[in-house]
């Protein structure tokens, strides 16, 4: 993708960035998986020993899902939140270069008759997410086992050449991928759904205006309206997902009941209750695999500085 006349060009330290994570996609796929394993968990003790900027923050929002956690315990949870966190990423790396079987015997999926049996109606589904385990690798079962096409929507990434590179990756696992530029996006969406097609969105942080308020973990955050108003709007089935590991090389997922439109109230209303089921859902999974939540950002209303602050 080129850039558009008037663009500034990406700094020495956005090229640095793109230049590393194709040194990933290039370099670790290649390594034997016990070597790849090994190396990106010392990466993760490494991150987490620095204690930095993401190390903190992950800390403070895992303080508040486990809200009686000794500070012994929330420094072995984001110990652990970071080997999880590196976990997806080596999975990521590798991810194009695995067969099929492969793809399917790393998953273990409960309840994907609420999947397929959506997808047989012919109503359109839509599936939500958290930033727990690796979504990716979710993606890549729909398409390989379900052997169904999807859609979904990324947030632009900078420098140009680094979102390039998640899109390819991303239609490589026969995803179709949307940039996330507001309404265009959501009306190309609407039109998968009304043809009976699969949408999957990772929904739980968003701080723009259009973010619907929510309790989680017993205070405000927003998280989108966009899985709520899409249901809406075109009769898709909503249904939340949560992705966990355990001490297997298999990840763990559930897909959970679907969230219903509500029967009266305008269409704010219902979306915030609809918003509420998702955010309510996503706390489900995550308060029983704290450590597999990468939010690495600030989420909750509560912690944000006066302008917005999105860190």
């Amino acid at each position: 993708m080129s850039r558009a006349p008037g663009d500034a060009k990406p700094g020495p330290k956005e090229r640095i960035s793109d230049g590393l994570y194709g040194l990933g996609w290039a370099a670790v796929r290649k390594l034997p998986e016990p070597a790849a394993r090994a190396l990106f968990r010392t990466i993760a003790d490494q991150v987490w020993k620095r204690r930095g900027k993401s190390v903190l923050r992950l800390e403070s929002n895992l303080a508040r899902v486990v809200p009686d956690a000794s500070p012994a315990r929330l420094a072995a949870l984001s110990k652990a939140g970071m080997r999880s966190y590196m976990r997806y990423w080596m999975e990521s790396f590798r991810l194009p270069t695995w067969s099929a079987r492969r793809i399917k015997d790393s998953i273990d999926v409960s309840d994907a008759h609420r999947l397929t049996e959506g997808l047989d109606a012919g109503r359109g589904v839509i599936l939500a997410l958290p930033h727990l385990g690796n979504w990716d690798l979710a993606g890549a079962w729909v398409t390989t086992d379900l052997e169904v096409p999807f859609t979904t929507v990324a947030e632009r990434l900078k420098p140009e050449s680094l979102y390039d590179r998640f899109v390819a990756y991303r239609e490589g696992l026969g995803m179709e991928v949307l940039a996330h530029n507001g309404g265009t996006a959501f009306g190309t969406l609407a039109q998968r759904l009304r043809a009976g097609g699969l949408v999957c969105l990772v929904a739980d942080r968003d701080l723009s205006a259009s973010g619907v308020e929510v309790t989680f973990f017993g205070d405000a955050a927003r998280m989108p309206a966009g899985p709520a108003l899409l249901a809406q709007q075109t009769g898709a089935l909503l249904l939340p997902v949560t992705l966990h590991y355990d001490d297997t090389p298999v990840m763990k997922a559930r897909i959970h009941p679907p969230v219903e439109v509500p029967g009266s109230g305008d269409r704010a209303q219902r979306t915030s209750v609809m918003t509420q089921a998702l955010a309510d859902a996503f706390a489900l999974g995550i308060a029983e695999h704290p450590e597999d939540w990468h939010m690495l950002q600030r989420l909750w209303l509560a912690d944000l500085e006066p302008l917005g602050d999105q860190q």
